[in-house]
């Protein structure tokens, strides 16, 4: 029962929250491009706001690629560069660590402001709250697997966290039993990441797709016209 409750959720599951996010994602932005936005209140207490997005965002951006780098890059690759697993289990305690308490300082600051604030509360959905809400959970996670590294400095654990990543995007049918001794914090920080894939769609965190490629090209100026100008009958 373990070995085929491992194999659905390691396995299986990350194929499902993967195609949801893909396919979610386009339909949305197909059907109801007006809602591809992050919804912002920045009108309402924007200095805890500002504070709180920039620890967040600049926190879980150097998350987000440290385990896109660090899952996703071949074992060989790091191999040929003389980069021990052991040293990369530092890097990632010490990096991530940091970077993880930012994040979770500013996502602090933002649930406090959503929840605790009656405006901002009033205007926000179900969405809103639950979305931020996961991501904090997701980055105390994180934090919560510090102490656990701490005993596998070799980075024999990381390298089945690899192995994993690896075998989920090769199709590798055994690629669940790779962390199947995983220890539990662990276990759960996966699952609630592909959560967060398989419900990304449906959330504000959409606009993260979203890049402002056009100002790259787009016309130094901008045309201002004043109130009464644009009220202005032609004359016939």
């Amino acid at each position: 029962m373990a070995e085929y409750f491992n194999t659905l959720v390691f396995g299986l599951y990350p194929y499902i929250a993967l195609a949801v996010l893909a396919v979610g994602s386009i339909i949305r932005y197909d059907r109801e491009p007006y809602s591809w936005r992050s919804g912002s209140s920045q009108l309402l207490r924007r200095k805890q706001l500002v504070m709180g997005s920039v620890l967040f965002h600049v926190g879980v951006l150097i998350v987000f690629f440290g385990h896109l780098i660090g899952l996703l890059t071949p074992i060989e690759i790091f191999d040929a560069l003389g980069i021990g697993h052991g040293f990369k289990q530092v890097m990632a305690i010490v990096v991530g660590g940091v970077a993880g308490i930012f994040a979770l300082i500013g996502a602090t600051m933002l649930v406090h402001r959503r929840l605790f604030d009656s405006r901002i509360r009033s205007t926000s959905t179900f969405s809103d709250n639950a979305i931020i809400i996961i991501l904090w959970l997701q980055l105390a996670l994180g934090l919560a697997t510090i102490p656990i590294s701490m005993g596998h400095l070799d980075g024999g654990e990381m390298v089945s966290f690899m192995s994993w990543a690896r075998g989920i995007f090769t199709f590798d049918f055994a690629a669940s039993s790779y962390i199947a001794e995983a220890h539990p914090v662990f276990r759960l920080h996966i699952f609630l990441g592909l959560t967060i894939f398989l419900i990304f769609p449906f959330t504000r965190l959409v606009h993260m797709l979203s890049a402002p490629v056009r100002y790259l090209w787009r016309p130094g100026y901008q045309v201002v016209r004043t109130k009464r100008a644009a009220n202005r009958v032609p004359a016939e």
